[in-house]
């Protein structure tokens, strides 16, 4: 028999799935990356590798709020974490170009993502299509 409601009731299928895998590697390179910065050198860079966690602390946040977006919480979570990283990642690249003294130490949103092959410029627009495509229904 078909089911007529039109909720979803399987997990997680396809661009879902590698988006959550991509957040999740750049989650993991994100905390690593500003963990050894703020450590060895926090003193030399402060503003470049908080930004770096903040970033890491975006990309952990928007993984799980992406493989629990099925919730309605969640998936509002998911909008606003990946709204966020979006203008983050904006907003330090552009400022990175813009006044490069601000950003003598690279971040993982500085020049748009550059040493993360621009996968931090890209996601979030991915990951913005993707809840659209994937709205959620508040009952």
């Amino acid at each position: 028999m078909a089911s007529t409601t039109p909720t979803r009731s399987r997990g997680m299928t396809g661009i879902g799935r590698v988006l959550v895998v991509v957040y999740g590697i750049m989650a993991l390179a994100a905390t690593g990356r500003s963990f050894v910065q703020i450590v060895r050198e926090f003193d030399d860079a402060p503003l470049a590798y908080s930004l770096s966690a903040l970033a890491a602390v975006v990309y952990i946040l928007a993984t799980l709020a992406l493989v629990f977006s099925a919730r309605p919480a969640w998936y509002r979570v998911a909008w606003i974490a990946i709204g966020f990283e979006l203008v983050g990642v904006l907003v330090v690249g552009t400022l990175s170009l813009v006044l490069p003294a601000l950003f003598q130490h690279p971040t993982v949103w500085s020049v748009y993502g550059y040493g993360y092959l621009f996968i931090p410029l890209v996601l979030p627009f991915l990951g913005l299509w993707w809840l659209v495509r994937h709205r959620r229904t508040t009952s």
